[in-house]
């Protein structure tokens, strides 16, 4: 850095007499705000009065050999240092600030300071005790090493404080970094654990959305329309027209339905009702060899088979009678009945109406 001299430039000799000396005033270079001139006239250095307009007939500009601007603000100088760790691989670096400001320019012209980091570095280097403080750490426990750094810095600095002539220097603070391989490390585990945090964030996100959308999903269509409707995403004409289309096609498929149920169960009747009417007929069948015949029984097991439930009226009381006819050959000790309905006591036959009444 070019701190606290500027720039530095060689003059040529002004000629002619005394009287008509005058140096041309692009032969000295402008002057910076906060600088001062400090010309060299032969063995010595003098600054041009601070304030006084740039005369170039003055005799310090006319008889000098060459000039130095120099800058007499205070200014905040860092220097750096490298330390040691515990591992060879890894380092500290130490960066001091030190704050800075010229007292003297004519000194400092004439030691031709141009970069004040030169003799602040050899401060800090002078300091043998320094490298001790972080060499007994790793690169990692870098924050125990600022607080010891800072400490032993204020110590020294106080006990020894930095000098630079024609200069006021104040340290001000040390500060210590870690090696840019760690910082590297770490800024990588900062930004993998930042998009961590953010792909996790999105995917709450997403699932309180979701949540919010299955919610407004279970309180049926009308209300994700309405919701629709009310968010200017959903045209309420088109909606009506999709309500009223869905509404025909629910009747259209009920009324289908109902037709299927119904040719369905027409269908079932008219099988079972060929199923009695085939039962039926294999029962007469079997009716037709056989020798002897309950007719009544027959009457009861077709009414059941045909779904005549209970049977038909009269039914019953011929059951509770006896059988009504039987056929097949006339046994032993039974006669035929009369004309006039008397019969045989034997074979169970009234003779008389008037038995009838018993």
């Amino acid at each position: 850095m070019n701190y606290p001299v500027i720039a530095e430039h060689i003059l040529a000799t002004v000629q002619g007499t005394w009287w008509s000396r005058r140096r041309r005033r692009d032969d000295v270079p402008q002057l910076s705000p906060g600088a001062v001139y400090v010309f060299r006239v032969g063995g010595n250095y003098r600054p041009y009065p601070e304030g006084m307009v740039f005369d170039p007939s003055h005799p310090d500009v006319i008889d000098a050999s060459s000039v130095s601007l120099v800058d007499t603000r205070a200014r905040l100088v860092e220097v750096e240092r490298t330390l040691p760790s515990l591992s060879e691989a890894d380092n500290f670096t130490v960066r001091t600030s030190f704050t800075c400001q010229v007292t003297d320019p004519t000194v400092i012209a004439r030691q031709g300071i141009i970069d004040v980091t030169v003799p602040l570095r050899a401060y800090l280097v002078a300091d043998g005790d320094l490298p001790r403080v972080s060499a007994g750490h790793r690169v990692e426990e870098v924050n125990a090493v600022r607080t010891e750094v800072s400490h032993r810095m204020t110590a020294y600095s106080a006990i020894v404080p930095p000098r630079v002539a024609g200069m006021s220097v104040e340290f001000v603070s040390a500060e210590v970094h870690a090696s840019q391989d760690l910082r590297d490390w770490e800024q990588k585990l900062r930004d993998e654990r930042r998009l961590w945090e953010l792909q996790r964030g999105q995917r709450d996100f997403e699932t309180q959305d979701a949540l919010r959308i299955a919610e407004l999903l279970s309180q049926g269509s009308d209300h994700v329309d309405a919701f629709g409707i009310a968010r200017k995403e959903i045209d309420i004409t088109e909606a009506a027209a999709r309500i009223h289309r869905i509404t025909q096609e629910k009747s259209a498929r009920s009324h289908e339905a109902e037709t299927s149920d119904r040719t369905h169960a027409q269908a079932r009747e008219t099988a079972e009702a060929q199923m009695r009417r085939d039962m039926l007929l294999t029962l007469l069948r079997q009716m037709g060899g056989s020798e002897y015949i309950d007719y009544h029984q027959v009457l009861e097991q077709v009414l059941r088979e045909t779904g005549g439930g209970q049977g038909a009226p009269g039914v019953g009381i011929a059951a509770g009678a006896g059988r009504m006819v039987e056929s097949g050959p006339v046994r032993p000790g039974r006669t035929e009945a009369g004309r006039n309905g008397s019969r045989d006591p034997q074979g169970g036959f009234v003779k008389d109406e008037d038995d009838l009444v018993d």
